[in-house]
């Protein structure tokens, strides 16, 4: 199994919705602000060095299980675990943890496909990129 890395997220006012929780689409935000806070402290590598290999990802598949509502008071945690790598494609787990009970708020999986960014058409994942995320 690969490492699950993990981020702190603040929940902002603009996040909560007219029902009073924070509203779905922020749940994506939080996914991706945690991802590229640890590609730096997990992976060892900034969205920019990644870019800078003529790469990058964009999400082909989205699968979130909500399982309960965050209110603005709320601390969160994201955690986040490189699954698989399949060609041009990665899966990777997470988890949308309230902090102070360890309560999944929502968890799921996101299937991103890496595309070069010379033409944006899809690419294999080179061994050395997978190697890097398999820790």
């Amino acid at each position: 199994m690969n490492s699950i890395f993990e981020s702190e997220i603040a929940i902002c006012p603009d996040d909560i919705d007219l029902n009073n929780h924070v509203h779905n689409t922020k749940y994506l935000d939080y996914l991706l602000a945690a991802r590229y806070d640890q590609m730096i402290k997990g992976y060892k590598m900034s969205m920019k060095d990644f870019e800078s290999l003529g790469y990058n990802w964009v999400v082909s598949i989205t699968n979130i299980e909500h399982k309960r509502a965050l209110n603005l008071d709320d601390k969160i945690l994201v955690r986040t675990q490189m699954d698989s790598v399949n060609g041009a494609q990665c899966k990777v787990n997470f988890w949308i943890i309230k902090k102070e009970n360890e309560k999944v708020a929502a968890q799921g999986h996101i299937i991103y496909t890496m595309i070069s960014t010379k033409n944006g058409r899809p690419v294999r994942t080179p061994e050395e990129i997978i190697k890097k995320y398999s820790i």
